[in-house]
């Protein structure tokens, strides 16, 4: 069932977890997968997969079934593992009836509604919801679900090859509060180009920064895809830099947020709903194309073939929990001080042991 909830420099490299390389249209990446389960296509029913994502433990089925409500955007391509596990069967071999709400709001809208039980937990961007989670929200994460989904883009044939190239240059965005503006301001900084004196940012709706970008407007665009996928595919722009960038080819972008309710007082449900999020995500890595045949009839303005491209590109096999999730969380925070998203004070370690909970210990 789905509702909706009405108020979304190096090339990918080898990650350390052991790896499979996946064709795309668009390039050759290289992939992790901690635990790509071999599914059977049609129904898993009760059965047991041969092995879980890594750092969960063994397999969760609840001794009774249970309802959960999970705020998830339905259109958002990197989420199309999450938006068929209900006809993968996912969710019910673990015994649990979940409910999608389709959120198209804020995040702190979003976070609000997770905290307040109005959705037991939602799945969104860490470099979103960070900030965010500050306030205080009663919201926990438990799980990072894949990496990928945030690119920069300067155009074909243009002087800019490098983000250095990028020092006095305007970049547009489709928001200044968006995680990849953050993202790519950490990664600027760290080559050397201040992202608040030395680059002028831009607001533009996501289906006209190409056209800024032909325009010279900007001599770069950020944003996530399929707007970006495409450009890259139609020979318009190339790629500079993802959040897949360096060492931050082993994070994720994607977490799952857990009502602090749910972890507190049934801390086996949560492991449950967390367990069966990341083996969808697994599953899709052996299985792109009966993932985007699945998520055809949500997406909006992409097809089956767009889909396993663009997953291709992501890591869907990269899962972090417990310690390690603790750890990117970290860092994400301390690369969010050096850009003054957070304040300088902020004590990353108690933050992210704050946020966090680790429902499989």
């Amino acid at each position: 069932m789905v509702r909706t909830l009405i108020n979304p420099l190096s090339r990918r490299t080898l990650l350390g977890y052991g790896a499979v390389a996946l064709a795309s249209p668009l390039l050759l990446s290289t992939r992790s997968v901690w635990a790509a389960d071999e599914h059977d296509h049609a129904g898993h029913g009760d059965a047991a997969p041969s092995a879980e994502p890594n750092g969960t433990g063994e397999f969760i089925k609840l001794d009774a079934p249970q309802k959960l409500k999970l705020a998830i955007n339905l259109n958002a391509v990197c989420l199309a593992p999450v938006v068929v596990a209900h006809s993968e069967g996912f969710f019910n071999k673990h015994n649990l009836d979940v409910e999608f709400v389709n959120f198209g709001n804020s995040t702190e809208v979003l976070l609000e509604a997770i905290a307040t039980n109005k959705a037991d937990a939602g799945i969104g961007m860490a470099l979103r919801w960070l900030k965010a989670l500050e306030q205080g929200f009663d919201v926990k994460l438990t799980a990072g679900t894949h990496g990928g989904c945030m690119r920069l883009l300067s155009a074909n044939g243009s002087a800019i090859g490098s983000l250095a190239d990028l020092k006095g240059k305007a970049i547009g965005v489709t928001d200044m509060a968006a995680p990849d503006r953050n993202f790519f301001s950490i990664l600027l900084q760290r080559h050397g180009v201040d992202p608040v004196k030395d680059v002028e940012w831009k607001l533009y709706p996501a289906d006209l920064l190409g056209t800024a970008l032909d325009k010279g407007e900007v001599q770069a665009i950020s944003g996530s895809d399929p707007f970006m996928y495409r450009l890259i595919k139609g020979g318009q722009a190339h790629e500079l830099a993802s959040n897949l960038s360096e060492e931050y080819a082993n994070l994720s972008c994607c977490v799952v947020g857990v009502s602090g309710t749910l972890v507190r007082g049934d801390k086996r449900a949560a492991a449950a709903l967390t367990q069966a999020i990341l083996e969808a995500h697994d599953y899709s890595v052996k299985h792109p194309d009966v993932v985007a045949k699945g998520f055809e009839k949500f997406a909006l303005n992409t097809n089956a073939a767009e889909v396993q491209a663009i997953m291709h590109d992501h890591t869907h096999g990269h899962h972090a929990v417990g310690q390690a999730l603790s750890t990117e969380i970290v860092t994400y925070v301390n690369d969010l001080k050096t850009v003054e998203v957070f304040d300088s004070s902020t004590d990353a370690v108690a933050f992210a042991k704050e946020i966090t909970a680790d429902v499989f210990s």
